[in-house]
């Protein structure tokens, strides 16, 4: 994590006025372009953390070198952008967010989650909390602690669930998740590449097809389990089988006279890298588009 580090009060207002104000006198543009300058001294940060316009601070709020007496006020900016930009922050200290993982703004609490400084004691306050999105960004944080993890397993969602289930590292989770009654979450499960052999023979065996086809399009199997999948009851699993990348072609020509005329075409007409196979998608850490809106820079 980055440094925050306070300035005296002594040098608080020395020669920081002055550039401040040519700044001021230059309009918005001028005091942005001062806030992303990297040779703006702390000072003028400081005075630039209080200017008017929400994009000057946001500026400010988003410098890993900004000083903590720059970004301590601005957690609790009205401008819920600068807020974010606070708590995406990797200089942000652990008091700061701590506040701003419980921030009103659910934008805000997320951005906390994909912060590279967010330690334990925040994400513990992250496993409690009511916002289902959090804990599910808990849930694919890969350095989630086990304690914390072992909670998870018993979210009251099964999308908090589900996502544990698709990024965990942790082998208890897993054998615990591979008892879990919820479909959605053993398909997580099914997606995750860090099963071992044997877990993956019980996904291939699971009751529900949507288990199966996930599992036989995210990850390579042992040729016994594909061989019980090709023979498979559920056209939508035998499908997966005839377009996932990672079965042999050996066993996908098993399938050019399937039953089921469009599981046969698939089979034939199969061309590898025609296929996007649906890998464990990256963690989500809240950023979102289309955030600025027309005319900020002159606010």
């Amino acid at each position: 994590m980055g440094e925050q580090q306070d300035v005296g009060g002594t040098d608080r207002h020395r020669g920081s006025g002055t550039v401040a104000q040519q700044a001021t006198d230059g309009g918005v543009e001028a005091r942005l372009a001062l806030a992303q300058a990297p040779g703006t001294t702390h000072l003028t940060l400081i005075d630039l953390a209080a200017d008017p316009s929400p994009v000057v601070r946001r500026a400010v709020a988003s410098r890993p070198d900004a000083p903590a007496q720059a970004l301590r006020p601005l957690t609790r900016d009205h401008d819920r952008e600068v807020r974010e930009a606070v708590a995406r922050n990797p200089s942000t200290s652990i008091a700061n967010l701590l506040r701003l993982v419980r921030d009103a703004d659910r934008w805000v609490r997320w951005a906390v989650a994909g912060n590279p400084a967010c330690d334990t004691s925040v994400r513990r306050v992250m496993v409690q909390t009511a916002d289902k999105e959090l804990r599910g960004l808990l849930a694919e944080s890969r350095e989630l602690e086990p304690e914390l993890a072992a909670r998870l397993v018993g979210d009251v969602s099964p999308e908090v669930r589900e996502r544990l289930a698709a990024h965990t590292h942790d082998p208890e989770v897993i054998t615990a998740l591979l008892a879990d009654r919820t479909a959605r979450v053993r398909k997580g499960l099914a997606r995750n590449p860090r099963t071992t052999a044997v877990q993956r023979g019980a996904l291939a065996g699971d009751p529900v097809p949507d288990v199966r086809a996930a599992l036989v399009a995210a990850v390579a199997l042992d040729e016994a389990d594909l061989r019980r999948l090709v023979d498979d009851r559920s056209v939508q699993v035998r499908m997966a089988v005839a377009t996932s990348e990672l079965v042999p072609a050996h066993l996908r020509r098993l399938l050019v006279d399937d039953s089921d005329e469009l599981v046969a075409g698939a089979a034939r007409e199969f061309r590898p890298g025609s296929v996007t196979s649906p890998v464990v998608r990256p963690p989500r850490v809240g950023h979102r588009g289309g955030r600025g809106r027309s005319g900020d820079a002159r606010r």
